[in-house]
């Protein structure tokens, strides 16, 4: 139990990334964490409820949280805690955090992050964009105070900083696919049929896969944790194409719910692949649009809809999916562009199960993101490796990751892309999703490996790839 892991805002992306950990650690670690709910109650006051609730114990040697806590106030009230190697892992910064109006911004809470990022000791960004983004606008952000102001904040905090992209579990979803997507699955990963599965030839590092945090006596005193064979990272600063790492989903993966705010609508969540499957011959159905995003406006669902029913209004076919997850309070568009789609909604819905999900991306044809904020895109990713045609703004963390032909400059480019794949719909069904070719080289690293522990002679393997990007200063 040498690893303290610490979520006060425990859903999402937040709860993917700790789940992960702790399956990893297994005993070498305790999870201790505050529902995703009320979210601005979790920044303002976790690190109090964290204080009477975290266990103590003379074992921990590392404290690891995302930056949702106010670390500072945590190292204060605990003592004990404030002596552990902490590791504050940034899955959206507040500074670039884009607001409805600007007089509803905070200041506590990207002046709470700031705090954190003295106290910590190393501070992971996921991303490139989230890092420079969050850096650079320090000195801006602290001018917001009227007199006696501090200084050089950046310099102090950037050595601590470094990049490493969230990890992403790509499960095997080849039994979900219709059959051009297979065939793409051959051509670009060169794998052959095995009953309902497919298996992989020839990739590197086929070893199984066991991650991250093993901490062990050695190395306490030095680093984080030891790295483990089978766990890559790119050296680059590109995704490998998402399609070269297929994993089973477990039972226990396979259904998940996250979101009580729709258990009364849960008679329509599920996804009946039997809707797509039937009648005409797939290549003659319509173009299928899916948007797999939070119901919130800084993914811009306003743009989105408008471009949809700019397609309708020219009887263009198509199909969406509306499968992202909604909170207590839901933008209005949605109810307004629900009933202005008609028949051209396909799903529209949260779905818990994973493994309906991941059925519905590899259904669609296209995927779409007109999001305000992102700092790494974890939903674009995984729809790209279930065979969607991503389409993604040419700003935030978007050409970071993808290349430049999945990006768009305006609403009315974006309207121009699918307005083409509408009446042409078989192009998107015949194009075999491009990663930059230096994304294609893997190494072994562990998730905190870089944050100073040596990797370790010798691993025990388990089944599954993780997807790691490389850690960049």
């Amino acid at each position: 139990m040498s690893v303290l892991l610490i979520e006060a805002f425990y859903g999402g992306s937040h709860k993917q990334l700790m789940d992960l950990l702790q399956e990893e650690l297994q005993e070498d670690c305790v999870l201790c964490t505050l529902p995703a709910k009320k979210w601005h109650w979790k920044a303002r006051t976790a690190a109090l409820y964290f204080m009477q609730t975290v266990p103590t114990s003379t074992n921990y040697r590392i404290l690891f949280a995302s930056s949702v806590l106010n670390l500072a106030e945590l190292a204060a009230l605990r003592p004990d805690l404030g002596k552990l190697k902490k590791v504050l892992y940034f899955h959206e910064n507040q500074l670039a955090y884009p607001v409805q109006k600007c007089q509803e911004r905070d200041f506590q809470y990207g002046y709470n992050q700031i705090l954190s990022c003295l106290v910590a000791d190393v501070v992971v960004f996921n991303s490139a964009f989230n890092m420079e983004s969050f850096l650079t606008s320090i000195g801006k952000f602290m001018k917001l105070i009227p007199d006696h102001r501090p200084k050089d904040l950046e310099k102090i905090i950037r050595p601590k900083c470094q990049v490493l992209y969230f990890p992403v579990r790509f499960p095997d979803v080849s039994r979900f696919m219709p059959e051009h997507k297979l065939a793409h699955l051959e051509k670009v990963i060169g794998v052959k049929r095995n009953g309902d599965a497919y298996q992989l030839e020839g990739l590197p590092g086929q070893q199984k896969s066991r991650a991250l945090m093993k901490n062990s006596n050695a190395h306490r005193e030095s680093g984080l944790c030891e790295a483990q064979p089978g766990l890559y990272t790119t050296q680059h600063e590109g995704l490998p194409s998402p399609l070269t790492a297929p994993v089973r989903l477990n039972k226990s993966e396979a259904s998940e719910s996250t979101n009580p705010c729709q258990e009364e609508d849960k008679q329509h969540l599920t996804f009946n692949l039997s809707n797509i499957l039937s009648g005409r011959d797939y290549q003659q159905r319509p173009l299928h649009i899916a948007w797999p995003h939070r119901w919130e406006h800084d993914k811009d669902p306003e743009t989105f809809f408008k471009v949809l029913l700019k397609l309708k209004e020219k009887d263009l076919p198509f199909h969406v999916s509306i499968l992202g997850e909604s909170f207590t309070e839901i933008p209005d568009i949605f109810s307004e562009a629900k009933k202005a789609l008609g028949s051209s909604v396909l799903h529209w819905g949260y779905l818990p199960s994973k493994d309906d999900y991941f059925q519905a991306l590899c259904m669609a044809d296209v995927v779409i993101s007109t999001a305000k904020h992102e700092f790494f895109g974890v939903a674009m990713v995984e729809a790209v490796h279930c065979g969607c045609y991503p389409l993604c703004p040419k700003a935030l963390v978007y050409p970071e990751i993808f290349p430049a032909e999945y990006l768009y400059s305006t609403p009315e480019q974006l309207f121009k892309r699918l307005q083409n794949f509408c009446k042409r719909p078989d192009i998107v069904r015949k194009h075999l999703y491009k990663a930059s070719s230096s994304a294609n080289s893997w190494v072994h690293v562990d998730l905190l490996s870089t944050c100073g522990s040596p990797a370790p002679k010798q691993s025990q393997g388990r089944d599954g790839w993780v997807f790691l990007g490389s850690a960049r200063r």
